[in-house]
């Protein structure tokens, strides 16, 4: 035998077997045997549903709107000159190039651009310093300040408008007086209503969001930095403009991006504040279209809206993969040494004493009083009354008893409950199973396609979200039936709005979960069905909790994701506050408020109990 062919027979015996070419092997390679393996496995068939499932509900309205932005509508047939259905320009021209377009657009336009910019600054003002105080310094009671200043963030942004229309407003403009002139001291008009509180506004509850990503960025800065400038001579201004501040760029630049892409879509305190002074903005302007019957007009503008929040989104993941340059943790550990305050640690204290004051202590306890006082600013004791709470035949047209004793109040509460607590069921269920085949499925691009359609409503604002379902359900389409007037559609925008964070919840907590448990029970001839309910969902509850407790107290509290959709019959907590408001009825929609925060307080705080953590610490 040569010496040639020995070597050859010696490698082969050395070479391992998965790795040698056999008949077998290369059938096992080849593209039929791994679609075989891809078409048999759970995960593609799960997902192939999904898909379909997230198309129709987070797709195919995004669709709808942008047609009916360029699509001749029903009435319509006589401005446009064209039967309903054709293609048409009617629409963007009457926005874009019309008489009317400085009204429709274009002021809303820089109005929601300039107040977005000028909140934005303010809460990254207030923000930063209080941070940093509550991270790297010997502040007292932190660690509460940290838990208490989130309190905003937890409340609808337009419950603090309805404090601040209590305090300020003037007869002049309401036709009511607030508690400042029954005092004697009657507002201007600039100060009750129009840019400056809506900013004001904006900036408070826009600052605890900033706490929130700021915290969590200078937790994860090593102290060792800031430590080697100090001996090194640097001050303290040195040690924060040219080492801290740079580090926390990505955050802050991520942090402004995402308040102006929210400051875009609230409805609420806009149409508060901005109304009664003549003060419109995007939203505000898409309310009304929807309300006069002009269904092209508002696909327009909520097509520009959209636009707006994908840029809003393109600069924030812009932001983060530069965010890569400052990455600072490396798997050892920190020592974030905290600074002593001295002389400044009493002015400090009175600084974030007074951040919570106003933006918490002032806005609640404005709105519980304002509920028990006849006269608004009379704090004589005469005065007080539980009447708008538990009163009968109230002089109030429409709702003449106490908010607690109204059958409007019990239904719309019973409405809440029963549609956003299934709506958060289904949405946690969802995220678990677009998890379970983002990290499971052996077809990458199913995962990823799942993945991108259900981030898609993160780029749509709420109202312009809900004027794409009215586009889509509002009428018959093939065997769906129109859904508009009905609680079916407001459940699964609810879902599909709150996608974003529980399939992010469910990817996350399927990457932790190992596949021991899951191929032991399938080795023992247990089904995907059986395997998916008493081996996954038990070892991931924790996770599936969280992905249904928050999406319940955000849809609790939301509005303008409804405002549009819900219906005398489906009327909402939040929907009903509005509708006393636009009556005229300012101590009932208070009061409806006041039982709005307390459901979200107390779901914050059972999910808070549940999982034993502090939201401060995870929000983020």
């Amino acid at each position: 035998m040569k010496l040639g062919e020995r070597a050859e027979d010696l490698m082969a015996l050395l070479t391992p077997q998965r790795e040698r070419s056999t008949p077998a092997a290369e059938e096992k390679n080849s593209l039929g045997y791994r679609t075989k393996i891809i078409l048999r496995h759970p995960a593609t068939l799960l997902g192939v549903l999904l898909l379909l499932v997230f198309g129709y509900l987070i797709v195919a309205p995004v669709i709808s709107l942008l047609l009916g932005a360029v699509q001749v509508g029903f009435g319509d047939e006589a401005k446009a000159g064209a039967g309903a259905g054709s293609l048409t320009g009617y629409y963007l021209d009457r926005v874009f190039s019309s008489p009317v377009s400085d009204i429709i657009f274009y002021t809303p336009l820089l109005n929601t651009l300039w107040i977005s910019l000028c909140s934005m600054v303010i809460a990254l003002a207030l923000g930063v310093p209080v941070a940093w105080l509550l991270v790297r310094t010997d502040l007292p009671a932190r660690r509460w300040f940290s838990s208490a200043l989130i309190v905003p963030y937890m409340l609808p942004a337009w419950t603090f408008a309805l404090a601040w229309t209590t305090i300020f407003r003037n007869r002049s403009n309401a036709g009511q007086q607030g508690w400042m002139e029954t005092l004697g001291w009657e507002p201007p008009n600039w100060l009750a209503y129009g840019p400056v509180p809506i900013i004001v506004i904006f900036s408070l509850h826009f600052t605890p969001f900033v706490i929130l990503l700021v915290t969590n960025a200078l937790k994860n800065l090593p102290g060792q930095l800031d430590e080697a400038a100090r001996i090194c001579g640097a001050s303290a201004q040195q040690r924060w403009w040219r080492i801290t501040l740079p580090l926390l760029r990505p955050a802050l630049l991520s942090a402004a991006t995402l308040m102006f892409a929210k400051a875009i879509g609230e409805f609420g305190v806009a149409y508060v504040l901005g109304l009664p002074a003549g003060f419109q903005v995007l939203s505000t302007t898409l309310h009304q279209s929807i309300s006069t019957q002009q269904s092209g007009i508002a696909a327009v503008i909520a097509a520009v809206m959209v636009g707006l929040g994908g840029i809003s989104l393109l600069v924030d993941l812009r932001f983060l993969r530069e965010a890569k340059r400052f990455t600072t943790l490396n798997g050892k550990a920190t020592l974030t040494k905290t600074q002593p305050l001295a002389r400044w640690r009493t002015p400090a204290l009175v600084m974030v004493g007074g951040l919570f004051t106003i933006s918490v202590l002032i806005p609640l306890g404005t709105l519980v009083l304002s509920t028990i006082m006849r006269i608004p600013g009379d704090f004589s004791l005469q005065n007080f009354t539980a009447d708008y709470w538990i009163g009968h035949d109230l002089p109030t047209v429409g709702f003449s008893q106490g908010v607690l004793v109204s059958a409007a109040t019990w239904r719309a509460m019973w409405n809440t409950l029963w549609m956003v607590g299934l709506a958060a069921l289904c949405t946690g269920l969802l995220g678990l199973l677009v998890g379970y085949v983002v990290v499971r499925s052996p077809l990458r691009q199913l995962g990823t396609a799942l993945r991108v359609i259900t981030f898609m409503p993160y780029l749509v604002p709420g109202l312009a979200f809900a004027v794409a379902y009215l586009s889509l359900f509002a009428v018959p389409r093939g065997p769906i039936p129109a859904l508009y007037g009905t609680a079916t559609i407001l459940i699964l925008i609810m879902i599909a709005d709150e996608m974003p964070f529980a399939s992010r919840a469910g990817v996350s907590a399927m990457m932790q979960l190992g596949l021991e448990s899951e191929e032991a029970a399938q080795s023992l001839g247990a089904k995907f069905s059986y395997r998916l309910r008493t081996v996954v969902m038990p070892m991931v509850r924790s996770s599936l909790a969280s992905a249904t407790l928050l999406p319940f107290v955000s849809g609790v509290q939301g509005l303008s994701l409804v405002i549009i959709l819900a219906t005398p019959g489906t009327e909402l907590m939040t929907t009903l506050s509005m509708t006393l408001i636009d009556f005229g009825y300012t101590h009932a929609a208070n009061a409806v408020v006041v039982l709005i925060c307390a459901i979200a307080l107390l779901g914050t705080w059972a999910t808070q109990k549940l999982f034993r953590s502090n939201l401060a610490d995870s929000l983020g």
